[in-house]
Order: structure tokens, then C-alpha cells, then sequence
């Protein structure tokens, strides 16, 4: 009978360490639910998914780094460049939609491949690498539009504009395209021997370095891969708005971290992962709709998810230490 309170605690651990986020997004959902009238509408859901759908984007490219054991604190450079690039192409040059399309994911590869440099060549570490990537960006963005102004494309062809307003067998194209991602970064991350390496240099890059890993060749790839996925958000972005809009990408920043933390505290081991990932940003963005369909101001709204977020890490940061 002594046992019995150490047995109960530790089966009350285990679940916290298991499930202890799931809960926590569970509660919400129904509080969202029962507060609000028109949150289980099934148009809200879908706007929900909807709205989400670049932030998944870009927090997959996020879970790609971190996996590596990195941080990237310039995917929303990598982002802006997706949507200058395309844009600028399609206005200044009249390049076709398509080929736009490609030149913004050129465009954001050009940042990975100036993060790889740093990191590999250079050895800066990632942080200190893609804060300095940041920076150059930043400023560059706003010396190319005089100050930080936005470039429009008003005539934009309407199969770019689609990108972001047009739909595949009536689900939104957003949606769409975010799947596609999501199921490429799943196989590639999760089921593959690439995955597999990612994860091992993330754990012991040392171990993978005397284990045959070329470990310089695949940082490189994960960083030039992870800014060329960000740019597909630009694309989607600026197709959405018909413009360029400089630093709009960095709102993604801190809440694309966020997810891909709150993704490694649904893990077993407490790793990055794609499903967990997926999780931490349709929790985020129910979060921000639910707080909307409330409607609360705009500084009660942004401090309450401000709240909600830095104790949805502190929870994912003491499951890892339980774990």
C-alpha cells in the first residue's frame, strides 16, 4: 500500500510526459468551442487550416534546421526573397507566372546558400550565421525599395494569383500546396536515410562525422533546401496580396520556432518531427482564431497569445526535462 502514491505519481509523470500538450490543445479547443458560437463551423476550420498554411511552410523548413541541431532566424529573409523575386521578375520582366515561380525559389536558396557558406566555410555557428543573414537582408530589402516600400503587381496573371486564392477540387490551393509539402518533408525527414543522417548529425555530430557521414555536404543541403521551402510561402504570400511587402516575413519567425518546439515536446525523445510540427501550428493558429472570433482588441488579443505561447514552451521545455 506504500507504493501506491509513487506508483500513481509516476503514471500522472508518464502521461504528462506523453500527452501533457495534447491536453493542453484539447482545453482550448473545447473552451474555443463553447465561447464562441461559430468556431466548429466547418467554414472556420477550414480557415483555420487555411490560415495556417503558410506558417507550416515555413516552420517545416524550421524543423529541417533545428533536426540538424541548428536555428535559422532568417526564413523570413528567405521568404521575402520568394516574394521580391517572383514579383520582380513578373513586373520588370514580364517573365511567365511558372517561371516566376521557380526564379522566387531561386531566390530563397540564395539565402540558404550565403547561410551554408558561413556555417560550413566560414564555421560561424547557425545563429550567429542567420542573425547575420538576417541583418544583410533586411537591409538590403529596404535599400532596393527606397525605404522599405511595398512593389505592387496589380496585373499579376490570374494562375499566380491562384496560388493563393484558387482552389484544386474545391480545397484552397493554400492548403493544397502545404500538403504537398508537408508529405515531402514527412518521407524525406521521418522515412528516409536522409532523415535518418539529419537526425544523427542533430544528435552527435561527431559520432556522424567518424561514422562516414559527410556531414559539411548535408548541413549545406539543409540549409539551402530550408530557405527554398520558406520562399514557397513568400510566393504564396505575394500572390495573395499581388505585391512584395519588404520584412513581411518576419512575423512567421518567432511563431515558426514555436511550432517546431512544441512538435519536439509531442516526441518520444523530445526530437524535432514533422507531425509534431504540424500539430504546434494548427494549435497556433487556433489560438489566433479562436482569440479573434472572441473579439478582443488588438493589444489584449496580441498579449494573451504572447501569454499562451511562452507557457505552451515552458510546458514543451518541462516535459523534455522529465522526459
Amino acid at each position: 500500500m506504500s507504493d501506491t502514491p509513487a506508483t500513481e505519481n509516476s503514471i500522472l509523470r508518464n502521461t504528462f510526459m506523453r500527452y501533457g500538450f495534447l491536453f493542453i490543445i484539447a482545453a482550448f479547443f473545447a473552451f474555443f468551442a463553447l465561447y464562441t458560437g461559430s468556431f466548429l463551423n466547418g467554414s472556420n476550420l477550414v480557415n483555420i487550416v487555411e490560415g495556417s498554411s503558410i506558417l507550416l511552410i515555413l516552420a517545416l523548413g524550421m524543423t529541417l534546421i533545428v533536426a540538424l541541431g541548428g536555428i535559422d532566424l532568417s526564413v523570413g529573409i528567405a521568404f521575402d526573397m520568394g516574394a521580391a523575386f517572383a514579383i520582380v521578375a513578373m513586373k520588370e520582366y514580364d517573365v511567365v507566372w511558372y517561371l516566376a515561380v521557380l526564379i522566387g525559389i531561386g531566390g530563397g536558396a540564395l539565402v540558404g546558400l550565403l547561410n551554408a557558406f558561413l556555417v560550413v566555410k566560414l564555421s560561424v555557428s547557425p545563429f550567429l550565421a542567420t542573425l547575420g543573414t538576417f541583418f544583410i537582408g533586411s537591409s538590403v530589402q529596404r535599400i532596393f525599395t527606397n525605404g522599405g516600400g511595398p512593389i505592387s503587381h496589380r496585373r499579376v496573371a490570374q494562375e499566380y494569383r491562384d496560388l493563393a486564392v484558387g482552389d484544386v477540387y474545391g480545397i484552397p490551393t493554400e492548403i493544397v500546396i502545404a500538403a504537398v509539402v508537408l508529405v515531402v518533408y514527412f518521407i524525406f525527414l521521418e522515412r528516409s536515410v536522409f532523415g535518418k543522417r539529419i537526425h544523427a548529425i542533430g544528435l552527435q555530430k561527431k559520432a556522424a562525422l567518424i561514422s562516414g557521414i559527410k556531414v559539411n555536404k548535408y548541413v549545406a543541403l539543409c540549409f539551402i533546401l530550408a530557405a527554398a521551402t520558406c520562399a514557397i510561402g513568400g510566393i504564396i504570400g505575394s500572390a495573395n496580396l499581388r505585391m512584395f511587402t519588404p520584412l513581411a516575413g518576419f512575423s512567421y519567425l518567432l511563431d515558426a520556432i514555436a511550432a517546431v518546439f512544441i512538435g519536439a515536446s509531442i516526441h518520444p525523445h523530445g526530437r524535432p518531427n514533422v507531425p509534431g510540427t504540424l500539430i504546434g501550428v494548427l494549435f497556433l493558429g487556433m489560438v489566433a482564431n479562436g482569440l479573434n472570433l472572441m473579439g478582443l482588441d488588438f493589444n489584449t488579443k496580441d498579449a494573451l497569445s504572447g501569454l499562451i505561447l511562452v507557457g505552451a514552451l515552458a510546458i514543451a521545455v518541462a516535459q523534455k526535462k522529465l522526459r
